[in-house]
């Protein structure tokens, strides 16, 4: 069996693919890369399908051994990969022998870098997926240090017909929101979305982006009401209680007591993977 060894993880290393969606109304979040374009992406630089499970990576720090001779491939934020020292790019393949180690150092901005293996992470999957959900506890554990990877059989000869430059994430970052279903609960709330300014909270992670700034005021009919839970998205704008929005992404709940202001279209969500704490966002309504 083919394999890769995990030397070094930096704060978190995950098995993502493009997730587990259809199980909301057994309480399963969707799950998959938060970045997906990055994901589907470095498969294809890679030659499989776009479906296949990578290595997810926040803020750099991971180290690996080939362990057979595989072909692999790193996406998202700019950053530094060595190959035994020797300077590699990214969104590009990269052959590595047998014995080659690959470093990846943190990005120069941006949080999370996809790294893909021609034949794809093959752990097992659970619910048709090999994703990592850190609410449920579904799928494969974190990956630590001395975890040996299995790699599956290579699918296609990697081109590189694909690569691209990194795109730099933007220090200030503009999300549309389509308003409903519970806008009547909070007063004039296009007007709110259009005058406000947040910042993402270092307290965000992979169930949602939380964000600082002005508290989003109710109506005074709904003030200090209660909602019963009902389903929510990926993609929702649930604000809480203390009014300070937080947008749910890939391992969310599937049910929120709290009103759902609006949804950010599913096109837009990628951008938040790499979102940094303290950047501005604008939730402008469509």
């Amino acid at each position: 069996m083919r394999t890769v060894a995990i030397l070094a993880t930096g704060p978190q290393v995950l098995v993502q693919d493009l997730g587990r969606p259809g199980f909301a109304h057994l309480g399963v979040p969707p799950s998959g890369a938060l970045d997906g374009p990055a994901l589907r992406l470095a498969n294809r630089l890679v030659g499989n399908e776009e479906s296949l499970a990578g290595l997810e990576i926040l803020l750099g720090g991971l180290r690996l051994r080939a362990e057979s001779s595989c072909v692999v491939a790193v996406t998202g934020p700019s950053t530094s990969i060595t190959v035994d020292g020797r300077q590699r790019d990214t969104h590009a393949p990269i052959h590595l022998s047998t014995g080659d180690e690959l470093t990846l150092a943190q990005p120069v901005d941006g949080l999370r870098n996809y790294l893909t293996v021609n034949g794809g992470i093959a752990v097992e999957a659970e619910l048709g997926s090999r994703s990592t959900d850190v609410l449920s506890g579904i799928g494969p554990d974190a990956v630590q240090a001395g975890d040996v990877l299995p790699v599956g059989e290579p699918q296609g000869p990697p081109t590189g017909a694909d690569q691209l430059a990194a795109a730099a994430t933007p220090a200030e970052l503009t999300l549309p929101v389509l308003l409903g279903p519970r806008e009547d609960w909070f007063d004039d709330p296009a007007a709110q979305l259009r005058d406000g300014s947040w910042r993402v909270s270092p307290e965000s992670n992979r169930i949602g982006l939380r964000l600082t700034g002005p508290a989003l005021r109710r109506a005074e009919e709904y003030a200090g009401r209660e909602l019963p839970s009902e389903p929510v998205i990926t993609g929702a704008v649930q604000v809480p209680a203390n009014g300070r929005p937080v947008v749910f992404l890939a391992d969310h709940p599937t049910t929120g007591g709290y009103p759902v202001l609006g949804v950010v279209p599913a096109a837009d969500l990628a951008a938040l993977a790499q979102v940094r704490p303290g950047t501005v966002v604008l939730l402008r309504p469509v």
